[in-house]
């Protein structure tokens, strides 16, 4: 095989290791950001910040304009 081939494999294979290392810790990052929303979601009401409202239509699958109080409070209730 060629040199193109072979940088192209260590590429591949450095990529695949990366994915595995980073891929345990996006999962703990989630869990975290997600006791994060909930206790702000716990200690306050509409309106939230951008950053909130985003993560509450990605769990609702709602527009953040159409979610309402009650919505927030099932999700944490």
């Amino acid at each position: 095989m060629g040199h193109r081939r072979d940088r192209l494999d260590k590429r591949l294979a450095k990529a695949a290791s990366t994915r595995q290392v980073n891929s345990v810790k996006k999962e703990s990052e989630r869990d975290r950001r997600e006791t994060d929303m909930i206790d702000i979601l716990k200690k306050g009401k509409l309106p939230y910040t951008p950053g909130v409202m985003s993560w509450l239509s990605e769990r609702l699958d709602k527009k953040a304009s159409k979610i309402e109080q009650a919505d927030i409070d099932s999700l944490v209730g």
